[in-house]
């Protein structure tokens, strides 16, 4: 049986939710909510992780996916083919004509934005990419983007998925290529726009453990 959104958003509450008191009795109740906008490859995502698990937050990735299939009632291999995927106005009617549960870019922003805005009235999360940093208002969260040179982020890549460096190169370009594609179709913005930003990390010479530090000092100013 499928979940609601709700209820996808709320068992990822109750996973952390005795940590979380722990947190709250620290002083912190009113934590904002993150958003993470990443490079492939510039190891964003893993210091997003160590960000929310340090501060026992909810983290959000592929349960968007999830919630916003259920929101529109497909499945959500379906919600897959655009999310942060390239995806043409012409795909998008050859794909209504052959799908009967086809959902359009229109439609799925909006679920999206449901999705996105459910999440953010919770607090206490770390979301990563689906322009949520264009979604929720910019004096409730962080807006955090993580870059590196391509080489090194190419290298990372070929290590973690263990394939050569041509090969890493092609998955990196088309990622990046992908998620630019994403946010200028739904959102008519750039990417790389560094004013849809409170801090844009550049991972090329400093460890993960660092980049948290820098994140919490952000954390700190803002609350």
């Amino acid at each position: 049986m499928k979940r609601s959104i709700q209820q996808i958003i709320e068992s990822k509450v109750k996973e952390q939710k005795i940590a979380q008191a722990a947190e709250m009795e620290k002083g912190n109740p009113n934590f904002p909510v993150i958003t993470i906008s990443r490079q492939a490859g510039s190891e964003g995502y893993i210091v997003a992780k160590k960000v929310a698990e340090k501060h026992s937050l909810n983290f959000f990735d592929e349960e968007i996916s999830e919630a916003v299939a259920e929101s529109a009632k497909i499945s959500a291999s379906e919600v897959e083919n655009l999310d942060e995927k390239k995806i043409s106005s012409l795909e998008d009617i050859i794909a209504s004509v052959t799908n009967t549960h086809h959902l359009w870019s229109s439609d799925y922003l909006r679920h999206l934005r449901k999705v996105i805005k459910a999440i953010g009235k919770e607090g206490r999360a770390v979301i990563v990419g689906r322009g949520a940093h264009l979604i929720l208002p910019k004096d409730k969260i962080i807006r955090l983007q993580f870059i590196a040179p391509l080489e090194r982020r190419v290298e990372n890549i070929a290590k973690w998925f263990d394939q050569s460096l041509e090969e890493a190169k092609k998955l990196v370009v088309k990622i990046d290529s992908d998620r630019e594609a994403y946010i200028k179709k739904y959102f008519n913005a750039n990417i790389y726009d560094q004013q849809n930003y409170d801090l844009v990390i550049n991972t090329e010479n400093i460890s993960n453990d660092v980049a948290v530090e820098v994140v919490d000092a952000l954390l700190r100013e803002k609350m």
